[in-house]
């Protein structure tokens, strides 16, 4: 636990540890000083879809308070710029190796057109077009993949996704596209079977 009150959450479901190999812990909307969203809008999981951004800007950040501010600053400028909800992700992964919550499980995001009532959209904090995000990193994005399936939020079959194959965008960068194109779940082709399938 540190200053800034990381915890697992309850108000998520959180109520029990990480997977026990995996020591990688969240921080709430609270403590990353998020404000209320404006509507919030559920969907049904679990979802079957898993899909991983990179932020560009704000840059990689590596300490939780850069952390915190760069998610203050999605959040502006989501909410204040394109006028969404809130941040329009479901959660960010920073540099200091800890999750913070955006949206949430099972709550309807802004981050993947077609996508957004059927996903986890998880941002990678920072630019990952040339270089790899470090360990922690991907190992908390793992985490969380691994806890929302152990919990019910992800389906076991989810399909995972780069931002790119689901939008005209460079996002989630190519070396970091290339990492997760490693990844168990990955699919090359999104609409290769429909959401029923992964769903029966």
């Amino acid at each position: 636990m540190t200053a800034f009150g990381l915890f697992l959450l309850s108000m998520w479901g959180f109520g029990q540890e990480m997977p026990a190999t995996r020591t990688t812990h969240m921080v709430s909307r609270a403590d990353w000083g998020a404000r209320p969203s404006t509507l919030v809008e559920h969907f049904n999981g679990p979802a079957p879809y898993v899909i991983i951004h990179h932020s560009y800007m704000p840059s990689a950040c590596y300490t939780s308070g850069d952390c915190i501010k760069a998610m203050r600053s999605m959040q502006d400028f989501h909410q204040q710029t394109r006028g969404w909800n809130d941040i329009g992700y479901s959660f960010a992964i920073g540099g200091d190796g800890l999750i913070y919550v955006g949206r949430g499980f099972n709550v309807i995001g802004a981050h993947a057109p077609k996508y957004n009532d059927k996903s986890v959209g998880i941002v990678l904090i920072g630019d990952w077009r040339t270089e790899l995000p470090p360990p922690q990193m991907l190992e908390a994005t793992k985490s969380l993949i691994e806890f929302g399936v152990e919990k019910a939020y992800i389906h076991p079959q989810y399909k995972l996704l780069g931002h790119k194959q689901v939008r005209d965008t460079e996002c989630p960068g190519a070396r970091l596209f290339d990492e997760i194109s490693s990844w168990p779940h990955f699919v090359i082709n999104p609409n290769n079977g429909t959401d029923n399938d992964i769903l029966k």
